[in-house]
């Protein structure tokens, strides 16, 4: 028998609407946990949450944002942080080139996550992925020099659209060049759904794309950000054209 979902927040309800940042903007949906200038990451599509509740924990003094379209998913991890002291975590409910569109800023994000999502595989329903030209040049505006898009799959055909979406965008540098992807990511704690499709055999793509900026500005403050708030499987900063 499938168990009754609980409506119940069991301590402080960390869920915000975009009309609440509209209105108070970041900073304010912060407080006074995280003092400002806030340094922001955002995951698309959170699902389950241990991975956003991983990078919240690795990083307490970032605020991170979660955005999911699965209400029931906003629910459940709102429960879950409701009993945790983790209070760098803001949960947004809604799709994710909405909640980029209306509710972030540009150059407000120094890290960007996007694991496994859709791969729609019908051909027919291709322009329903994610990984979008309109999304990927959107999130490119919002990162911050040196931020990072960090992009995750686990199907084969969606890879290659996801590769070639990332790769024509002209603000963005992939840190892994000359390689498309990589396989693996050491250090990179995997999603729940992750561990099922590795028990499966499935082959994995991972990609790191970082905002351009002159070299003299990748050698400095950004770089350090990006060491610091990207702390899974990133290597040391590229300097970058």
């Amino acid at each position: 028998m499938a168990r009754r979902l609980r409506y119940d927040i069991p301590g402080p309800d960390r869920r915000v609407s975009i009309e609440d940042v509209q209105a108070k903007g970041w900073e304010e949906i912060f407080a006074p946990d995280l003092q400002p200038p806030l340094r922001m990451v955002l995951e698309i599509g959170f699902g389950r949450g241990e991975f956003l509740q991983a990078l919240a924990e690795a990083s307490p003094e970032v605020s991170h944002v979660g955005v999911e379209v699965s209400w029931k998913r906003v629910l459940k991890m709102a429960r879950r942080l409701a009993r945790m002291d983790l209070t760098n975590v803001r949960l947004v409910h809604g799709p994710g080139e909405s909640v980029v569109a209306a509710a972030i800023s540009p150059a407000s994000l120094e890290a960007v996550w996007i694991n496994f999502s859709d791969p729609w595989p019908k051909e027919r329903h291709h322009r329903r992925r994610l990984i979008q030209p309109a999304l990927v040049a959107a999130l490119a505006e919002r990162l911050v020099t040196g931020g990072v898009l960090h992009v995750a799959t686990d199907d084969v055909d969606y890879a290659e659209h996801i590769d070639a979406v990332l790769a024509a965008e002209a603000r963005l540098q992939n840190l892994w060049a000359p390689a498309r992807w990589r396989p693996e990511v050491p250090g990179r704690p995997p999603t729940a759904y992750e561990r099922e499709w590795r028990a499966e055999g499935r082959p994995l793509h991972f990609w790191a794309y970082q905002r351009r900026a002159l070299a003299e500005a990748a050698r400095g403050p950004a770089g350090a950000a990006l060491r610091a708030d990207c702390p899974f499987g990133v290597d040391e900063p590229k300097r970058l054209p």
